[in-house]
């Protein structure tokens, strides 16, 4: 391991400042401590989140939930107030990773890094929900933008995430049975103004909405709306596991899934 210098801030305003100065943030460390140990990451500066007390905690503010940036998987996934109101948030929280990773690993830190087989992206997208930083609120169709890539400018924080209380959800993947990582993952959200979202994760270079899709359930939410709508295999990736044709295949199972069990 090369020599770097830490720093562990108490208040935002120090984390921000530290950032700027061109420090590295770390949230949970589940992505950027194993790129530092294979050398695909050298940061001269580490910036531990983790004393930042007021970046984490769930809360319920009107018709939404706030859940702080710093909050880990697994006290999303225990959560009885995320239990009550979106149990698919909870329910994606724990089919992250393996326990370990659900220990450390958090919602911001996910969120930001915009792994693109990530599953909290999906949910962020599907919900519709909005990312609070520490200079602006951010859609959650604004933030994403590809292959590890967001909205986020230069030492700019994930403070929390808004995710509306929808009227039904649900998230179903095919996990990639090493990484648990989803080789597809699609969350499907009726909101409470009766639209639809559908949000795809794992398929291509980053999470995206379905529209057909969407538009199908608008119509009529069940898994025959949809069993007839294709996944645009032009998105999709291929790798050795899985080619654009087989993850476009799944995608639609997996939307199948999704919707029949919000609908259950």
């Amino acid at each position: 391991m090369y020599d770097f210098t830490y720093e562990r801030p108490t208040s935002r305003d120090a984390a921000q400042s530290l950032a700027r100065a061109g420090g590295q943030l770390l949230a949970g460390g589940q992505t950027l401590l194993p790129s530092m140990r294979l050398r695909l990451a050298a940061p001269g500066q580490v910036i531990d989140l983790a004393g930042v007390a007021d970046l984490a905690g769930i809360r319920r503010e009107g018709d939404a939930l706030a859940i702080g940036a710093m909050t880990r998987h697994h006290q999303v996934a225990e959560s009885s107030e995320v239990q009550g109101a979106i149990p698919a948030l909870a329910q994606l929280a724990a089919c992250i990773g393996d326990r370990q990773v659900r220990a450390r690993g958090t919602l911001g830190g996910s969120v930001a890094n915009n792994d693109p087989a990530a599953d909290y992206p999906a949910a962020v997208l599907g919900l519709g929900a909005t990312v609070h930083t520490t200079q602006r609120q951010i859609a959650a169709d604004d933030f994403f933008q590809g292959l590890f890539a967001t909205a986020l400018d230069e030492g700019e924080l994930i403070t929390a995430i808004h995710f509306p209380i929808p009227r039904r959800a649900a998230y179903v993947k095919f996990r990639q049975p090493a990484s648990r990582f989803a080789l597809v993952g699609v969350f499907v959200a009726q909101l409470a103004d009766g639209s639809v979202r559908v949000a795809v994760t794992g398929g291509g270079n980053g999470v995206f909405r379905h529209t057909a899709m969407e538009q199908a359930l608008a119509a009529s939410f069940t898994p025959q709306a949809i069993a007839s709508v294709p996944a645009d295999e032009s998105r999709m990736s291929g790798d050795l596991h899985g080619s654009a044709a087989y993850r476009a295949h799944l995608a639609g199972v997996m939307a199948q899934r999704a919707v029949a069990q919000a609908a259950a």
